[in-house]
């Protein structure tokens, strides 16, 4: 009797970024969407010697550093050290230092906790059936007792637990870090769920958020675990960063995504009337990219590029790569007229698109300042505040021509322009219009931004002599500003000490 033939094993290896490489037709294989043909460049010796020597002295030489640091980046980032260079860039030190309580306390409480409903941060499958259980009984016993504790630091819900727990389960399910039930992997998922449930306990109006797992997992893979946490804390709360995106309202991912479609209006307009005919928003895809920053790419490489330049620039970089990306496809997407074709290729970027040598080049050409986002913003604030007080004028014009139609007994009177007649003006002439208001809006907050970079360069110069006196007793550091090519002030020590900046 014949034995039956050996099953292929599925997984064939891990690439060098840690994620399985899976045997052609399998079922992974067809259900994964990632590339392992890397095209980062290789670092050399020399060139780690003098990245490792930056990050050595950059307490020291903090100021000199962020000068250099674009020019470091584009040659690459060595694999070595891009965990330390975060934790430089970021300053996660410097919040850890100043709050009251450890990592490791958040963590002996979140233990407590799961002790109590009788879990552990290992074993998610197991966790899962656990506090669906734990969560029927509490609320059988006690359907009116709230879910938080009377103390310092309040217990995570159960069921932000349980979401945590299953999001675990999704985030990189074929990294090595993260994949199978071997004790790496479960030592990996068990970092990757502390992590989120310590935020929620530090955070507890925020709590978790789905999107925050690839975050923290993507932090983890290069970090160790408290570093990735801390790191976690100054990105999601940092102004510069992902501040208020992971808010229960959405209003800031949203509002963003009003930004983003104002700057695919004026950069981009072939594409911009292209999607709006197709009732495409950008808040469909926008938000997949912005809430995981970009890790959904299928080449992991030109990732973490982006994201050296994300922790290194800020909210700014988010913006270049999305608009960089539909450059890219721009071709493609305007020859697509069906919607169910256009959507699933933004949510699912092609990889030929996503190369490094494709899309890391174009982003370093693609720019998007901080100025021209204030422009944008402010553009959207004052068509929000429009839009706001002219629904509320048309609600009382309603309701008053409403009143006379009532007591007059006639039809409600047709609209017409300031000469009487009917206004018969199309919908095209409306949206020139529009654009031109909108284009005089940009106009004018772009030359209030100039003309207060004219008067700062200027009171600059009038005070050049008197800063070149001024020494902090007992440093002998000297302070200066400059404008750098972006529109930032630099407020910089000449000695040691570190560089602040302040965003114009």
């Amino acid at each position: 009797m014949s034995s039956r033939p050996t099953e292929k094993p599925c997984v064939l290896g891990f690439d060098q970024f840690g994620f399985a490489v899976f045997r052609r037709h399998c079922d992974k294989w067809k259900q994964e969407h990632r590339s392992h043909e890397y095209s980062y460049p290789s670092v050399s010796a020399s060139k780690l010697e003098s990245w490792q020597k930056m990050l050595n002295n950059w307490n020291e030489a903090g100021a000199s550093c962020m000068d250099k640091m674009h020019i470091f980046l584009e040659d690459g980032v060595p694999i070595k050290v891009r965990g330390r260079l975060w934790k430089c860039l970021l300053g996660s030190d410097l919040v850890k230092e100043s709050t009251t309580h450890t990592y490791q306390e958040y963590v002996q409480e979140l233990r407590s906790q799961l002790a109590s409903l009788g879990v552990t941060e290992y074993g998610v499958q197991v966790a899962i059936s656990t506090l669906d259980n734990a969560d029927r009984e509490r609320a059988e016993t006690d359907s009116t007792a709230p879910n938080l504790m009377p103390n310092r630091n309040p217990e995570i819900t159960i069921e932000t637990l349980r979401q945590i727990v299953l999001d675990v389960e999704r985030s990189f399910p074929t990294h090595c870090s993260l994949m199978g039930k071997n004790p790496e992997a479960k030592e990996g998922q068990a970092k990757l769920f502390r992590i989120l449930s310590a935020y929620a306990k530090y955070n507890p109006q925020i709590g978790y958020c789905q999107g925050m797992s690839y975050i923290a997992a993507m932090l983890l893979m290069n970090m160790q675990e408290e570093d990735a946490f801390w790191a976690f804390v100054v990105l999601l709360e940092k102004p510069k960063y992902l501040a208020g995106f992971y808010e229960h309202s959405l209003d800031t991912i949203q509002r963003h995504a009003k930004i983003f479609q104002q700057l695919l209006k004026h950069r981009m307009p072939c594409l911009w009337q292209h999607m709006e005919n197709l009732e495409v928003a950008p808040l469909l895809f926008i938000t997949t990219w912005f809430l995981t920053l970009f890790t959904s790419l299928p080449c992991w490489d030109s990732v973490l590029a982006i994201w050296d330049l994300i922790i290194l620039d800020g909210i700014n970089v988010m913006f270049s790569t999305g608009l960089c990306i539909l450059q890219l496809l721009e071709p493609r997407l305007l020859a697509m007229s069906d919607v169910s074709v256009l959507l699933p290729t933004l949510l699912r970027i092609p990889v030929d698109v996503s190369r490094y040598n494709v899309l890391v080049p174009a982003l370093w050409v693609t720019k998007v300042h901080k100025w021209e986002l204030d422009c944008m913003q402010s553009v959207v604030l004052e068509e929000e505040e429009e839009a706001l007080l002219s629904s509320g004028k048309h609600s009382i014009q309603a309701t008053t021509v409403e009143k006379m139609t009532k007591q007059n007994g006639k039809k409600t009177p047709d609209v017409k322009g300031a000469d009487g007649k009917r206004s018969t003006r199309s919908s095209a002439s409306v949206g020139r219009e529009t654009l031109k208001d909108t284009l005089t809006k940009m106009l004018k907050i772009a030359r209030c931004y100039l003309q207060d970079l004219r008067h700062f360069s200027e009171g600059h110069k009038e005070t050049l002599s008197q800063e070149k006196a001024l020494i902090i007793p007992g440093h002998s550091k000297r302070w200066s500003t400059t404008v750098n090519n972006k529109g930032q002030a630099r407020r910089g020590i000449s000695g040691k000490g570190r560089s602040e900046k302040t965003s114009r």
